[in-house]
C-alpha cells in the first residue's frame, strides 16, 4: 500500500521532470545544429536529440526513458573527459546539471509504469546512492581552493634591492613609497598570529556611492595622522589610533556624474630639508596634503588644521584648466592622487573614453607645490610648448593621457609615466603620428625640467584600449654577476608584463616583436606586430576556443559556444570591425589600476588579475545615430564622434550573467624577479556576493573573481588585498600562497590596502576603504581598520 501511494505521488514530480529533459534536449538539439553549421563540436545536436526522446518516454512514465537519459549521461561522461581531461571547473559545467538530473530521475523510478521492477529498484537505489555520493563530493570539492600553481621551494632574502626609503612607520605616498613597491617593512603582524586581527575602528565619510561614484581611497599615514578624500573631492584627517576625524575640508566641487571618484591625496613636508613654505615666520601649511578635484581643480591645505593655503594658487586653489581646448567639465578631471617629487607636484587627468575625436589634452604638468605656479608642462603633441601655450593657443587635444599614477627615482631624477591611448580607443585613422608613438606606453621624463628622457610602447596603434593602467613599479633586480640592474616593472591589461631597465627604457627581459592577426577596417590601419614580453610570465593571457567555453549547465555552455563561433576571434589583437569580435584580455584588464606589490625582503612581484572576455563591434555613424535618435542610446555603447564609427562593448556573458569561459576570473600570483618564472597562483575571490542572473549565492566558492584594487606586502611575509567581488579583506603567506586570515567587510573594496604603526600604541593597523564593486548593489562609505588584540 505504502508503495503505490510513493507511486502516485512521483508521478506528477517524475512528468515535471521528463518536460524539463524534453525542453533541455530540444535546447541542446536547436542549438547544436546551429553550432554545427558555424563549424563547433558534434556533441550537442545529437546527445539533444536523445534527450528530447529520454524527456518524450519520461512523459509517457515510460522506463526506457530513465535508461536512455542514463546511457546519454555517460557519453557526456566519457566527452566531457575527452574534451576536458581532469580540470575540475570544465568537468562541474558539463557534468553536474546533468548528474543532478539523473539523481532525480532514479529517486522517481517508482513511478514509471509496472512492468521494469528489477531495472526500477534495487539497481536504482545503488546508482541513486552513488550519484547522490558523488554529487556531495562534487560539492565539497568545489569550496576548496583549487592553486593554479604552488610554491615548490623556500625563498631565500635578498638584501639592498629596495629603491628610496620612508619611515616604517609611514604610508606617505600612495604606493606607499614614490618606487611603488606598496611594501612595508613592517613585522608586527605575521602569517602566525594574521588570524588573530580583529576591527579595531571603522570610520564612515557620510558619502555612499551611487550611479558612477565609487569610494576607493588608499589613504596616507604621517605622524598619527591618516589623510584620505571622498568621491565629491572632500578631504579628510583622522586620528590614527581611533580614527576618529581631526578635520575635513570640503572643496565645494562641482558636481560629476561621468566618474567622481578620489584615488588618493599627497603630502608635501617644507621643513622635512630644512626649507619652510613662503613666510618661514608662520607654521601654517609647512606640512601640506594636495589633491585633485572631480571638477579639474588642485587644492593644498594645512596638514595639522585642514584650512587652505593661502600662499598655493588663488587662496589654496589651483585650476587645471588653463591651456585646455575644451572646457567641457565632464571630459577632463584627474582622479588618481597627485605625485609630490621634490618640491613639485606632477598631476596628469582622466578623459572620459570614445566620447570623441579631439578631447582635451594628455599633457602632463608640474607645480610648484609651495606656490601653485605651473613650473613645466610635458605636452606629446608640441614640445616646443614647456608651460602654457601660447596666448589663444591650447595644448595638443587627443593625445594620450596619463590617467593613473607615476613613480619617481631620487637618484636618476626621473618620474615614470604610465600613458593611456588617444580617445577614441577603437578607431585610430584620425591618430597623430605623436599619439601614435607616445599611447600605452611607459615614459621617462626629466622631473627638473619635465622634458623626455626615454619612453617604451607596450602596444602599436592600440585599438583595443590597453592603456597602461598601473603604477610602475621600481626595484633593483639582480643581474646574474654580483650586481643590479635598476628596473621598472610595468603590468599592463593584456596581462603582459615588461621590465625595463629605469636608466634608458631598455628590456632587462626579453621582449620579442611577434605578428599580430590582420585585416582591419579599410579605412584604418594596424600594426603588423606587436611587443611581446618573453622573459617574465604574462598572467591569463591563455587563448580561448570553443572547448574553453563555460557554463553552469551545458545549455548555456552551448550558448556561449554559439555565440564564441559567431564572432571573430583569432587571439589577443584581434582587431575590432563591423563583424563582432571578441577581445581577450580585456580591456578590465589583465592588471588594473591597482598595481602591483614587490616583496622586497624576498624579490617577489605580486600581481592580481581579471580574466574576463569582452566583445567589441563597430557601429557605422547613421546606423549608431538613428540608434541614439530611436532610443536614447544603449548600454554598452559609445559614440566615438567625429570618426565613421560609434562602438558597441559587452562582457562576454552566458544568458545567465556569467562570464562565457572558464574560470578562474581572478587570481593573485607570486613571481620570482631573480628567476622570472611564477612561483605560487591562486584564484582570488568568491561567489558569496554573486551568482547567476545577478542573484547572490550566498556560498563562498573559492572560483577566482574579477578583481579591481591592488595589494600590499609585509616584511614578515604578508600579503594583504580586497579587490574581490566578495565583501572580504584577505591576508595570505607570501611564500606560498596559501590564505591565512580573511574578514567579512560591510561592503566590497577596491581600493588598495595601507598598513602603519601607530606612534601612541605602537601597534600595526591594517586599512581598508569598502565602498562597494561594481558587480553587487551595496555601496558604502567606510574604511576599517584592523588590529591585533592590545
Amino acid at each position: 500500500m505504502s508503495t503505490d501511494k510513493t507511486m502516485k505521488a512521483a508521478v506528477p514530480a517524475l512528468i515535471l521532470l521528463g518536460l524539463l529533459i524534453l525542453l533541455y534536449g530540444f535546447a541542446m538539439l536547436a542549438g547544436g545544429v546551429y553550432l554545427i553549421a558555424l563549424g563547433g563540436s558534434w556533441f550537442f545536436a545529437p546527445a539533444g536529440l536523445a534527450l528530447a526522446l529520454a524527456g518524450w518516454l519520461i512523459v509517457r512514465r515510460n522506463p526506457l526513458g530513465a535508461a536512455l537519459y542514463l546511457a546519454v549521461f555517460a557519453v557526456t561522461v566519457a566527452w566531457s573527459l575527452w574534451e576536458a581531461g581532469l580540470a575540475f571547473w570544465p568537468l562541474f559545467s558539463r557534468l553536474f546539471a546533468m548528474a543532478v538530473l539523473a539523481l532525480l530521475l532514479l529517486l522517481f523510478m517508482p513511478a514509471f509504469h509496472r512492468g521494469g521492477d528489477a531495472f526500477r529498484r534495487r539497481p536504482a537505489r545503488l546508482l541513486a546512492a552513488a550519484l547522490a555520493t558523488a554529487l556531495g563530493l562534487t560539492f565539497y570539492a568545489s569550496l576548496q581552493p583549487r592553486p593554479l600553481a604552488t610554491a615548490q621551494l623556500t625563498p631565500a632574502p635578498v638584501a639592498g634591492l629596495a629603491v628610496g626609503t620612508v619611515a616604517a612607520a609611514s604610508w606617505p605616498y600612495f604606493g606607499r613609497t614614490a618606487s611603488g613597491t606598496r611594501h612595508a617593512p613592517l613585522e608586527q603582524i605575521t602569517p602566525a598570529n594574521v588570524a588573530s586581527l580583529t576591527v579595531a575602528w571603522t570610520y564612515r565619510t557620510g558619502e555612499i556611492p551611487s550611479g558612477s561614484a565609487a569610494h576607493v581611497v588608499t589613504p596616507l599615514h604621517i605622524d598619527g595622522t591618516l589623510y584620505g578624500c571622498t568621491q565629491s573631492s572632500k578631504i579628510f584627517a583622522l586620528d590614527a589610533e581611533t580614527g576618529k576625524e581631526r578635520w575635513r575640508f570640503d572643496s565645494h566641487a562641482a558636481p560629476n556624474k561621468v566618474y567622481p571618484r578620489c584615488r588618493g591625496v599627497a603630502y608635501h613636508d617644507a621643513g622635512a630639508d630644512g626649507r619652510a613654505a613662503a613666510g618661514a615666520s608662520a607654521p601654517a601649511c609647512t606640512r601640506r596634503i594636495i589633491a585633485t578635484t572631480v571638477d579639474a581643480r588642485m587644492v593644498a591645505v594645512d596638514a595639522a588644521s585642514g584650512k587652505p593655503c593661502e600662499d598655493f594658487g588663488e587662496h589654496g586653489v589651483v585650476s587645471l584648466r588653463p591651456g585646455m581646448q575644451n572646457p567641457n567639465p565632464e571630459l577632463y578631471f584627474p582622479t588618481a592622487a597627485p605625485t609630490v617629487v621634490r618640491d613639485l607636484i606632477v598631476v596628469g587627468g582622466l578623459v572620459w573614453d570614445n566620447q570623441k575625436v579631439g578631447e582635451p589634452s594628455g599633457v602632463v604638468r608640474a607645480f610648484d607645490v609651495r606656490s601653485g605656479a605651473l613650473a613645466w608642462a610635458w605636452d606629446l603633441g608640441n614640445p616646443a610648448i614647456t608651460r602654457l601655450p601660447p596666448e589663444g593657443g591650447s595644448y595638443t587635444p587627443g593625445t594620450p593621457n596619463v590617467w593613473s599614477i607615476p613613480s619617481f627615482d631620487e637618484k636618476l631624477g626621473l618620474i615614470y609615466l604610465p600613458t593611456g591611448n588617444s580617445t577614441p580607443d577603437f578607431w585610430g585613422g584620425h591618430r597623430s603620428a605623436a599619439s601614435d608613438r607616445y599611447s600605452s606606453s611607459v615614459v621617462a621624463l626629466d622631473i627638473a625640467t619635465g622634458r623626455e628622457r626615454w619612453r617604451f610602447q607596450t602596444v602599436h596603434h592600440d585599438l583595443w584600449d590597453y592603456d597602461v593602467p598601473s603604477q610602475p613599479a621600481l626595484y633593483d633586480v639582480a643581474d646574474g654577476h654580483g650586481g643590479v640592474i635598476p628596473a621598472l616593472i610595468q603590468t599592463t591589461k593584456r596581462g603582459e608584463i615588461f621590465m625595463l631597465d629605469r636608466r634608458n627604457g631598455k628590456p632587462v627581459a626579453a621582449v620579442e616583436e611577434r605578428p599580430v592577426p590582420q585585416g582591419g577596417m579599410a579605412d584604418d590601419r594596424l600594426a603588423p606586430t606587436q611587443p611581446f614580453s618573453v622573459g617574465m610570465p604574462s598572467i591569463g593571457t591563455e587563448p580561448l576556443s570553443e572547448a574553453r567555453m563555460w557554463g553552469l549547465t551545458l545549455v548555456d555552455q552551448l550558448a556561449c559556444r554559439v555565440a564564441f563561433l559567431q564572432s571573430r576571434y583569432e587571439g589577443i589583437f584581434t582587431p575590432p570591425g563591423e563583424r563582432q569580435t571578441i577581445q581577450y584580455p580585456s580591456w578590465l584588464g589583465g592588471m588594473n589600476w591597482g598595481s602591483v606589490s614587490i616583496a622586497e625582503n624576498l624579490g617577489y612581484l605580486i600581481v592580481n588579475d581579471t580574466r574576463v572576455a569582452v566583445t567589441n563591434k563597430l557601429v557605422r555613424r547613421e546606423d549608431y545615430d538613428r540608434k541614439v535618435q530611436a532610443d536614447g542610446g544603449h548600454e554598452g555603447s559609445a559614440p566615438q564622434a567625429g570618426t565613421p564609427w560609434g562602438v558597441e562593448q559587452r562582457r562576454f556573458l552566458s544568458p545567465l550573467g556569467i562570464p562565457c569561459q572558464q574560470p578562474p576570473y581572478g587570481t593573485l600570483t607570486a613571481i620570482d624577479l631573480t628567476t622570472r618564472q611564477i612561483v605560487w597562483s591562486v584564484p582570488l575571490g568568491t561567489t558569496q556576493e554573486t551568482g547567476p542572473l545577478g542573484i547572490a549565492t550566498r556560498m563562498p566558492i573559492p572560483i577566482g573573481m574579477p578583481t579591481r584594487g591592488g595589494p600590499l606586502t609585509t616584511a614578515s611575509g604578508l600579503v594583504f588585498i580586497g579587490a574581490s567581488q566578495d565583501f572580504r579583506l584577505r591576508a595570505f603567506d607570501v611564500r606560498t600562497g596559501a590564505e591565512r586570515w580573511s574578514a567579512q567587510l560591510p561592503v566590497g573594496a577596491e581600493a588598495t590596502p595601507m598598513t602603519y604603526l601607530s606612534p601612541r600604541s605602537g601597534r600595526q593597523f591594517v586599512a581598508i576603504s569598502a565602498g562597494g564593486n561594481s558587480a553587487t548593489t551595496q555601496k558604502g562609505d567606510y574604511i576599517v581598520a584592523y588590529a591585533l588584540p592590545r
